[in-house]
């Protein structure tokens, strides 16, 4: 707590923001007085899973334009130990993906909610999506063209 405020930290990677990201972090905002945002820097996601498409300062844009964060700051650990002491927060947010990877904060006194995201979107379904029909827009578009041109 700051001031009497209860203050709230969520992050992720936010790679091609999408609904279930903004469903979040409206939530983390509604549980306090104070929201900060971490948005994972490339060189950390890259440490835990594939590079992200949308670059960081472009992430980090984003996450700033949206109208719940009060705080947005870049994220360079998995490990938020330490941003309890620095930032003072009272409640960690944090996708159900997640689940019981940050209970040790309880330790620190946080608050730690495992947001269920349920069934939907996700920035790997998008992935998959978007390989999926440039797959499909590509064999249409070489179905055009049935014998080679040169012969």
């Amino acid at each position: 707590m700051i001031a009497g405020k209860t203050v709230v930290y969520t992050s992720g990677t936010f790679d091609m923001l999408h609904a279930n990201h903004i469903k979040m972090i409206e939530y983390a905002r509604s549980l306090g007085d104070i929201l900060i945002v971490g948005v994972n820097t490339d060189e950390l996601v890259a440490s835990y899973k594939s590079t992200p498409i949308i670059p960081f300062d472009e992430r980090i844009a984003l996450v700033k334009a949206l109208k719940y964060p009060d705080i947005v700051i870049p994220q360079h650990s998995l490990n938020h130990a330490d941003k309890v002491e620095k930032l003072n927060f009272d409640v960690f947010v944090v996708g159900d993906d997640w689940a019981g990877k940050y209970d040790y904060l309880k330790e620190q006194g946080v608050d730690v909610v495992y947001f269920p995201y349920g069934s939907g979107i996700s920035s790997s379904s998008l992935k998959q999506r978007i390989y999926e029909n440039y797959e499909q827009m590509k064999k249409k578009a070489d179905s055009h063209f049935p014998f080679d041109a040169e012969t």
